[in-house]
């Protein structure tokens, strides 16, 4: 009974064969940077840029944004437990908080 792994998405290891979930940050530090992460904290995400904020979530059978490649966040997921990206300034929008 107690054996039996977590059932739960706010981690990359809970995937194991099937797709992950992938959160999506954003730096408070560098607000056009964004991240992909496999865990809801962002805990492997880089320190330097902190504090990151989630903003976001991609379901194990959902596209990420902007045509980005699901297999190459995958893997440097795996890899390296983040993989970053930037937003051009077209594509940033104020937030509204």
């Amino acid at each position: 009974m107690f054996d039996a792994p977590a059932n739960n998405d706010n981690d990359v290891t809970s995937h194991r064969g099937k797709t992950m979930r992938i959160f999506i940050f954003k730096s408070e530090a560098k607000p056009d940077l964004r991240a992909f992460g496999g865990d809801l904290t962002g805990s492997q995400l880089p320190k330097q840029f902190r504090p990151w904020r989630a903003i976001g979530a991609i379901a194990p059978d959902g596209d990420p944004p902007h045509e980005l490649s699901r297999d190459a966040i995958e893997a440097a997921i795996k890899d390296q437990g983040f993989q970053l990206w930037r937003m051009s300034k077209k594509e940033e929008s104020p937030d509204r908080t």
